[in-house]
Formats: C-alpha cells, structure tokens, sequence
C-alpha cells in the first residue's frame, strides 16, 4: 500500500490524463493512443463549443482537430461509436469484449413483434443500396418498440418503425454508423467495415465476472484513479456493491490495482498496478509537472466521479445544461478550467457557426485564485485556442 499527498494524488491524475507538463499525445495518432488509454470517452450531441468527446481530446492531444475523431471512426474504422458508458466511442479492438452485449440485444429484439420482419426488409434494402438513416429507409408506421440500451431514450411503447429496426440492428451489432450529418445518424452492414477476424474473434472474457473485472479495470484506467464506492464512473455496468467489492478484492489479489491511501481523504484508492511506475515517477520529482491551461469537456474521463474530485481538489462542479435556467448557478455549458495542478474556476464559451464567431459569457475564478495579468493572458490564448478549434475568431468585450 501507498501514501501518498494530496498534491501528488492530484498530480498523478492530471499526468495520467495528458493534462499537465507537455503534450503526450499529438495529432491523430495521439487521439486514437488516448482513447485507447481511457477504454472509451463519451458522446454527447451538444454542441456549444465543440461536442464532449471532441473538447475531450482537444484538451489532451496537440493540434488535435474535429476531422481527426471523424477519420478515426468512419474512415480509418479505429474506433466505433457503441455503448459503453452511456453512448460512448471506443477502439474498434475492444468489439469481441461486448459480444455478450450484442448477444442480449438480439434476444430483446426478437421479443417484439414485427421486428424479425422489418430486420429482414431493412437488411436487403441497405445490401442493395448503401448506407441509410431513418428518413431514407423505405419503412413506414410505428411499432411497439424499446431499446436494450438505456442511453437511447427510447421507451415509448409506438416508436418509428425506421428508426426502431435500424437502432435493432445496430445494438445488435448487425450496422455500424457509417457517419453522422449533423445529430443524423446514417447506418451500414458492419461486415463491409471490420475486419472478419475481429467479428469472429471469440470474447476474450471466459463469463460475466471476467467480463466485469475487465471493465473495473478499464474505468480506473479512464479516471485514473478510482474508490471502491457507489460511482457515476460505472455507468453502464451493471454490478450491485458486493459485486464491485468482490472485484475490487479479487483484482487487488491478483495484482492488477494497487491500494493508494491519500491524506485527508478517508477512503482508499486504487490505480492499476500498470501504473505504479508513473506513480513513481511523481513520487521521485521526475515527472513533467509543466503547467498547462485547459478546459475540460462536461463529461470528461477525469470528471465522471465528482465527489471523487471534490475530495481531491475541493472544487464542485455540475453540468447545468439540464438546470431551468432560473436555477442556474453559472451557465448552460461551463467547462471547468485546469491551470497546472489546480482547478482555477470555470468558463462558458459559446460558438456562433453563421457568424463564426466564439464568445464567452462568464469566468468565474475559485476563491483563492488572482486575476494576473499573466493569467488573464493564459485564459485568453486557451480561449483563442478553442476558437481557432471551433473554426471562430474570438470576440472579446
């Protein structure tokens, strides 16, 4: 067991992310190696200043640009867009693992009368004529239907018949996304895109225990740095508190996490055993603790257990996209900014596309922190950045 600081925790988390000291990652290259680290990032439609998986990468990977993620999913097919925490994207390496999910997907799809049917038209429409969307399938009506997964929002009892067999299909891993125009998802045969090995590759988890153990890993190799306690971080996964107890056990026994005991914070920690030479590194002095400012996206990996951060940083953050806006306490998007190895406050950026033009409606600063000159500069190339990222000029007061 460690012991460790709570500067070095902190220290430790933002080296893991790419956050601080130069870029680890750069270019394409280096946003597929990200992912891969993380396991899977999150996806999210909006788009004030860029989407959540994009601010993501944009934050970590230098001179990472929005056209790279959409070489990386529907070009190179190097990643995929499936569920894993909620919608998230993922490396397309990882497809036999979610065999089981795919496998589940089928046996509800067949519950549904009609179902079969409109699979077996779908298919042979899109064999002939390419990839399609819901308003280009030749399919018409309403059909009692849901999906398997909970991130579809899908759980009227009439639901288009189109969209219902294709999103059938693509749970069950039957399509893929060939690409997206706009939130508009257009669905191919996932056979014209992954290799056969990879399709037919057996899943590498003998059962359901293996098949958890291996995505406990995954997530406390996305955060960086987890607790075995109730978490947003396990979104997705199904697993009641003595099933994560008895994972966390049995992966610390066998080696593959290590116990880490912070000061002030009372529960234990766990990173992955893989990572116990970074962890030295910080320990010795020799990591690259460079200070860097960024903005961190809604739903980044770091972010996904807050009470985790809070206990870390004492810095509270919520997603106000869903507040009424009465309630609001800062605004729609805020993204929390990273100065170094302290979170310096928050800021909420808005692009306008037909102008071109990215503004910012607030930044509020954590207590303790000064408004420099030197930092107001920082604040404002990051600011530039994310303009010259969203295709805008900035427009300050």
């Amino acid at each position: 067991m460690l012991t460790i600081s709570l500067d070095q925790a902190r220290q430790f988390m933002l080296v893991k992310q790419g956050l601080i000291g130069r870029h680890r990652f750069a270019g394409k290259d280096g946003a597929y190696r990200y992912v891969r680290q993380a396991g899977c990032i999150q996806f999210d439609p909006v788009d004030a200043c860029g989407r959540n998986a994009e601010l993501t990468l944009q934050s970590r990977v230098k001179g990472f640009r929005k056209q790279m993620l959409e070489e990386l999913l529907y070009r190179d097919r190097l990643l995929v867009d499936y569920t894993d925490k909620e919608l998230s994207i993922w490396p397309s390496e990882d497809w036999p693992f979610f065999s089981g999910y795919r496998e589940r997907s089928e046996r509800h799809g067949k519950g549904f009368e009609g179902i079969p049917e409109l699979e077996k038209t779908a298919l042979e429409y899109i064999r002939e004529n390419g990839p399609v969307s819901s308003d280009s399938l030749p399919v018409e009506g309403k059909i009692f239907w849901h999906s398997s997964m909970h991130w579809s929002g899908n759980w009227e009892s009439d639901s288009q018949a189109a969209r219902s067999v294709l999103e059938q299909l693509y749970t069950d891993g039957v399509l893929l996304i060939h690409h997206k125009t706009g939130s508009r998802k257009y669905y191919d045969l996932t056979e014209r895109y992954l290799p056969q090995e990879l399709l037919k590759a057996p899943n590498p988890c003998r059962d359901e225990d293996e098949f958890l153990e291996w995505r406990v890993l995954r997530r406390i190799g996305a955060v960086g740095m987890m607790w075995n306690r109730r978490s947003d971080a396990w979104l997705g996964i199904s697993m009641t508190a003595s099933q994560r107890d008895e994972t966390f056990s049995w992966l610390e026994r066998t080696g593959r996490i290590a116990e880490v005991r912070v000061e002030s914070v009372r529960t234990p920690l766990y990173i992955l055993s893989s990572d116990l030479p970074l962890m030295e590194s910080v320990l010795s002095g020799c990591a690259d603790l460079t200070p860097r400012l960024e903005f961190l996206a809604p739903l980044d990996p770091m972010l996904w257990d807050r009470r985790l951060i809070e206990a870390l940083w004492d810095f509270r953050y919520s997603w106000e996209i869903y507040t009424p806006p009465a309630r609001r306490k800062y605004g729609y998007y805020v993204l929390p900014m990273i100065c170094g190895d302290r979170f310096i406050g928050r800021i909420d950026p808005k692009a306008d596309r037909k102008n071109a033009v990215l503004s910012v409606n607030g930044i509020w600063l954590e207590p303790g922190v000064k408004q420099t000159v030197r930092l107001s500069a920082r604040i404002e190339a990051a600011v530039r950045r994310l303009a010259r990222f969203n295709g805008c000029r900035y427009q300050s007061d």
